[in-house]
Formats: structure tokens, sequence, C-alpha cells
């Protein structure tokens, strides 16, 4: 009789914590939904397993739900990162190369990926946390994403900033600013030629 008891608690309880996951997914996607497009600047400080800060990049981003996304790292170096629904660019500047992959539906998503993911995606490769007020803690449920955990700050419809802690252990803490979610963007603004010149790398198998 305890042992029945015991598993009927046991069941009970995944069923309660996975009701909360779920209420969790539905409050993040309802938070989320008034992102259609975003442009702004960011700042990014990369932290070590010391918590000491490796590095410090500035730029700029677009995004345009659903799949597309653009960052423009412009100092101490010039990179560009741009997705659309079929391909991801890096844009190196400095070294002038270009490497392109294919967008898939495989678990590796990128953080800005998933902004301007689907909602199936996000419920199927996510534990999804609200930790308070605007706040969202993401885990992977699979080991081939390219981090560990992903902290999102909103402030009403407006997105404030990201937390990224990768498999290695390190953290980068990204702050965004002058946000402008007013403006029109359509997928032209994510359109993407190599210049003449660059050294193309191409993995599209």
């Amino acid at each position: 009789m305890k042992k029945y008891l015991l598993t009927l608690w046991l069941v009970a309880l995944s069923l309660t914590a996975f009701a909360q996951a779920d209420s969790d997914v539905d409050e993040l996607l309802a938070a989320l939904a008034p992102v259609k497009r975003l442009q702004g600047s960011f700042t990014q400080q990369q932290y070590g397993q010391d918590k000491l800060m490796l590095a410090e990049s500035s730029g700029r981003f677009r995004l345009l739900r659903p799949g597309y996304f653009a960052w423009e790292i412009l100092s101490p170096d010039e990179q560009l990162i741009i997705a659309g629904p079929e391909f991801i660019w890096h844009y190196d500047r400095d070294l002038e190369t270009v490497t392109r992959r294919p967008v898939t539906t495989d678990a590796d998503m990128t953080p800005l990926q998933i902004l301007g993911g689907d909602e199936s995606a996000l419920r199927e490769k996510f534990r999804v946390q609200r930790l308070s007020e605007g706040s969202f803690q993401l885990t992977p449920l699979t080991q081939g994403v390219g981090f560990r955990q992903l902290l999102l700050n909103l402030q009403g419809a407006q997105l404030t900033g990201m937390e990224i802690e990768d498999n290695l252990g390190q953290t980068a803490v990204i702050t965004f600013s002058d946000l402008d979610s007013e403006s029109e963007l359509n997928s032209g603004d994510f359109a993407f030629t190599p210049p003449p010149g660059a050294d193309l790398f191409y993995y599209d198998e």
C-alpha cells in the first residue's frame, strides 16, 4: 500500500512539473510574440570559468521573425553573421573569409535563432523555466546544442539582455540598447553576397 501511494505521489509530482514547464513555455512564447522585428546595439562580455573577463565586443543586430537575424561585431574586430531560412553566413572582414552553413532542424540552434525560431523547436528542444517576471532560463534537452544554458531577460515586449553559458563553462553576458521595434525590416535586409576576393568555405552537406 505504501509503495502504491509513493508511486501515485511520484506520478502526481511529475505531472505537476510537466504542467509547470509547459506553462513557462507558454509564458515565454507570449512574451516573445510582440517581437516581430527588432534592431539595435549590443555589448558582449565574455567571462571564463573563474569569472574573470576574457574579452569584450560591441556592435549592432537585426532580427526579423521568423528565421532572420544579423549580428554585426564592430569592435574590437569586424565580423558579420547573417541567417535566413536556408543558410547561416559568417563574414570575417579582417581575415577576408566567408563561411556558409545550411540551416538545419538539428538541435544546434544559436541563441538568436531561438528568438527567431518556431514554437515547436522551442517546446521540443529546450526546458524552459520562468525565474522571475521577464526572466526565462532555457536548458537544452540534448547534448548537440552549442551551449549549456541561456538566460533571456525582457522588460515588457523589449528584449534587454541574454546570458549564455557555453559547453566550456564560459559565460557571455549580452546587453541590448537603442532598441527599435518600429522601423520596417524585410527579408531583403538580410541578403548577403560574398565580397570579391574573399576566401569562401561552404559546408552544405
